[in-house]
């Protein structure tokens, strides 16, 4: 979850990674925008460690590796720097440079929602994301509701199919396995007025 902050100063992509990489807090830089991160809600945790152990079961061999929340991702034309909740690398993995905390090259990202996130994510983020050639799926994953968004590249465009009903299966076409919703919602306590399909 991120909340716009002020910069000290407007700063290039070089001085936000340098000043990133000092601070006690992540900051993502969204086009020359810095937006400190907060803290995530119990169900967003619940989903993020689910799709970790499950995708950690799946994947266990070295031609994926699996990075979750405090690994950036260097996206758009270099000048945009995001935290995804979830990083599948196909093959191996490419960094910025030799601190290796900057990722370049990922198959997959998922990004779970929350109120104050859901915009950016669907907008300004996934614009960014796109511009990666590496990238093939984006997955928007909903913590209120069973409701999950995959995006697949097909070519130049990008196919969307949605999931709502807690029995279905999420492919993961990058890593050719499916995540079941049963196990992606596991111990997830939803709003009252939610409908748990």
């Amino acid at each position: 979850m991120s909340l716009p902050i002020a910069a000290p100063t407007h700063l290039s992509p070089a001085e936000y990674l340098a000043w990133e990489r000092k601070a006690t807090f992540k900051n993502e830089y969204l086009n020359g925008a810095i937006l400190a991160m907060s803290g995530a809600s119990e169900a967003h945790n619940r989903i993020t460690v689910n799709i970790i152990l499950r995708l950690g079961s799946l994947l266990d061999d070295l031609e994926y590796s699996i990075y979750v929340g405090d690994l950036r991702v260097r996206a758009g034309a270099g000048d945009s720097y995001l935290y995804p909740d979830v990083v599948i690398v196909r093959g191996k993995p490419r960094f910025e440079d030799d601190v290796f905390d900057t990722l370049l090259n990922p198959a997959v990202v998922v990004e779970v929602l929350s109120p104050s996130t859901e915009a950016r994510d669907r907008g300004e983020k996934f614009a960014q994301y796109r511009q990666l050639a590496s990238l093939q799926e984006y997955i928007l994953i909903a913590q209120e509701t069973v409701h999950v968004e995959h995006y697949l590249r097909q070519g130049p465009q990008w196919l969307l199919t949605e999931f709502r009903h807690i029995e279905a299966m999420l492919p993961i076409v990058s890593a050719g396995c499916e995540l079941p919703l049963q196990h992606i919602y596991r111990l997830v306590e939803f709003p009252d007025n939610a409908e748990n399909q």
